[in-house]
Formats: C-alpha cells, sequence, structure tokens
C-alpha cells in the first residue's frame, strides 16, 4: 500500500512538473534552426511562421540558418539540442533523403528527431536559363538529345529533393546532364540567371519571383495538376513526361527528447497561425498545398518520405561527398 502510493505521488509530482514547465513555455527566446541559407524557400516559410510564433508567444522566435551538406549541418546541431523547447528545426525532404544519400551521418534522421507538424508541400517546377533556345518541355527535351553533355543542373545541395529529382530527370532522359550542387536557393538561381548553369528543379515558392521577372524560364510543373501560382505553365505529365512527379516540403522538428506533450503544444501554436486565412493565401501563392498536420501524421508522412527517397536513391545511384 505505503510503495503503491508512493508511486502515484512520484507519477502525480512528475506529471505536475510538466505542466508547469508547458505552462510557463516559452519563458526565453526560441531558436528556429533553417539548414539553408536567408532567401531560400524554406528560410521564408520559417520566417513567416517564425514572425507570428514571436506575436503569440510575447518571446523572439529567432531564425538561425545553418547551410550546408544537403541540411545535414543543421539537423546534426540540433539533434545534439536538449529537448526543451527552445531549439526547433524547420527542415524539408532533404531530412528523409539524407540518410540514404551519405555513408555516414553523425545523428538518426529518423529516431533523433520529433515531428511537430508539416506545414506545406509545394511541387518543383522545371525552369532553364532563357539563354536556352527552348520554350517548351518537348524543345528542351529535343534540346537534350543533342546537348546534354554541356548542360548542367543546379541544386541548393546534395540530399535535397532538387537533387534528387534532377538526378531522376537524368534517367528519365537517357541525358548527360551534369549536377552541380550549391549551398542554398540564393546562389543556385544566381548561377541560373546568369548562364553558369542551365537548368534546375527548383521549389515554386522560391523560383516565382524569378520566373515572373523573366530571369527564369518555367517550362513544366512536376505535380498532378497545375498550381495556381504558374496556372498557365504545364505540369510534365501535359508536357508529354507523364507519371514523373516532385515535390519538396516544409515541416517542423525538434530534438527526440521534446517530450510528446510540448511537442502537441507547439504544434496547436503552429496549427493556428498556419490555418489563417492570411498564411494560406500566403502559402499558396508561393506555390505550396497547404498540409498543416498533427504531430502523429507528419511521422507517418515521414516514414513514407524514408522509403520512397530510399528507393529513388537506390535508383538513380546517386551519391553524395561528405
Amino acid at each position: 500500500m505505503q510503495r503503491n502510493w508512493l508511486c502515484a505521488l512520484a507519477c502525480a509530482t512528475t506529471l505536475f512538473a510538466g505542466t508547469a514547465v508547458a505552462d510557463s513555455y516559452p519563458s526565453k527566446p526560441v531558436t528556429m534552426v533553417v539548414p539553408y541559407p536567408a532567401g531560400g524557400a524554406t528560410d521564408v516559410v520559417a520566417r513567416a511562421v517564425a514572425e507570428k510564433l514571436t506575436q503569440a508567444w510575447g518571446q523572439s522566435v529567432i531564425v538561425e540558418n545553418r547551410a550546408g551538406a544537403g541540411t545535414t549541418i543543421g539537423a546534426s546541431s540540433v539533434a545534439r539540442a536538449k529537448g526543451d523547447g527552445y531549439t526547433l528545426f524547420m527542415t524539408t525532404s532533404a531530412h528523409t533523403i539524407s540518410g540514404h544519400l551519405y555513408s555516414k551521418l553523425n545523428y538518426d534522421p529518423v529516431n533523433d528527431f520529433r515531428p511537430i507538424t508539416l506545414v506545406t508541400k509545394v511541387p518543383l517546377v522545371l525552369v532553364v536559363n532563357p539563354d536556352i533556345p527552348v520554350k517548351t518541355l518537348p524543345e528542351f527535351l529535343a534540346y537534350l538529345k543533342e546537348n546534354s553533355a554541356s548542360v548542367n543542373f543546379a541544386s541548393p545541395g546534395n540530399g535535397t529533393a532538387q537533387h534528387l529529382s534532377g538526378e531522376l530527370f537524368k534517367i528519365a532522359t537517357q541525358s548527360r546532364i551534369t549536377h552541380v550542387p550549391y549551398r542554398g536557393d540564393a546562389p543556385a538561381f544566381t548561377d541560373l540567371a546568369g548562364g553558369q548553369v542551365q537548368m534546375m528543379l527548383a521549389t515554386i515558392t522560391s523560383a516565382l519571383p524569378l520566373i515572373e521577372s523573366g530571369k527564369l524560364r518555367a517550362l513544366a510543373v512536376a505535380n498532378g495538376k497545375r498550381v495556381q501560382a504558374l496556372r498557365d505553365v504545364p505540369t510534365l505529365a501535359e508536357a508529354g513526361m507523364p507519371g514523373f512527379e516532385a515535390a519538396t516540403w516544409f515541416g517542423l522538428l525538434a530534438p527526440a527528447s521534446l517530450p510528446q506533450a510540448q511537442a502537441q503544444r507547439i504544434y496547436e501554436d503552429v496549427s493556428k497561425i498556419v490555418a489563417t486565412p492570411a498564411m494560406q493565401t500566403r502559402i499558396e501563392a508561393m506555390g505550396g498545398d497547404v498540409v498543416n498536420s498533427t504531430p502523429q501524421a507528419f511521422a507517418t508522412f515521414m516514414a513514407q518520405e524514408q522509403k520512397k527517397w530510399g528507393q529513388a536513391v537506390k535508383a538513380s545511384g546517386a551519391v553524395a561527398q561528405q
């Protein structure tokens, strides 16, 4: 009897302590790590969420860009952080690719992280430098038959969906295009617009301003349907490449030691922000599909992504240098 009473008291004390911590959270600034440089698509989404969280929490949510090595530098720093809610991680599909692409990682992409919410999925769009003498996907495919050895495709880094999708595009077109990785979208677009590289499968979110300004030419969207932000651009299927779809996503994670109850609390606060008409309109205008999933649904989605991208890496033979 006494032992049972002491056990119950200990459990109640632990529960009370956890609730007290949750009620006081956050009591200091929160860092949201982004594994890409400022200015890219992930950074744009992260800063939009961080701005509203700062208002909701009354504490600064500071976006910290830790770019490089296909998001693994940023991911490694988060995996080692304390699971107290003061280090969050806004990452992309690259997080579920890295374990298949890199031979050695100092963290586990699944077991070292706590899923919080999948904010949005963003289809990729095939863009080329305007100096390439093509205006449609069929014209570009014909161009590749004669010139693919001189065509380089950019990505924001090894291990990203953009990189791997480019490798799959290379297989699908039986071309000899060469991958050129960058440290984020911004430098990749600079060289693409400047002609140092010729093509990219880019997120609509990041490529849209350059498409609208004429600095890049959009040939087709790698999605099952057209997107509102680029409604005049056909899908790859419509343009002659059925079955080729590619997208990245933006989701919020935390170190695995973050208690589930606190992850749920953060999800609920982020979910309210993402559910607002203003935020949904903003995401859709950038070419994204709003998801706003629960931690449990996000965990299931990530497991599916792990399997899908693992198969894609194997099929493409892609390997990232460390």
